[in-house]
């Protein structure tokens, strides 16, 4: 058996390892496929219905910071298309938030239900 550089040695019992799947090498570290499945359903998610990060990250069962770094890291090394779209929906809700904040305030002190009650 070859010797392997001291930067692979650390993983090579892993790529030997029946129940690890990994998918492909994204730079310079192995994504699991189950998180690479995760980033693209969750692009696809925020794209399909113009969600926000917290709504997606509360479909998903996932933190708002794991939703960050799937689309901004992640998601730009599988797949560049669909991160552009996906940064385009971001963009626009990051554009509306101020509006929503003023509709919510709007709502609370007006005595209507929030949208979550409709």
């Amino acid at each position: 058996m070859p010797v392997l550089p001291a930067k692979q040695s650390g993983i090579r019992h892993l790529l030997q390892h029946p129940l690890i799947s990994f998918t492909k090498l994204v730079r310079g570290c192995f994504m699991y496929a189950y998180i690479e499945e995760r980033v693209l359903s969750l692009a696809e998610y925020i794209v399909e219905h113009e969600a926000t990060v917290r709504a997606a990250a509360r479909v998903f069962g996932i933190s708002k910071s794991t939703v960050h770094q799937d689309m901004q890291m992640r998601l730009a090394a599988l797949d560049p298309l669909l991160a552009k779209q996906v940064r385009s929906v971001l963009d626009k809700n990051k554009e509306e938030r101020h509006i929503r904040g003023g509709m919510a305030t709007y709502r609370k002190y007006k005595g209507e239900g929030t949208q979550n009650e409709q």
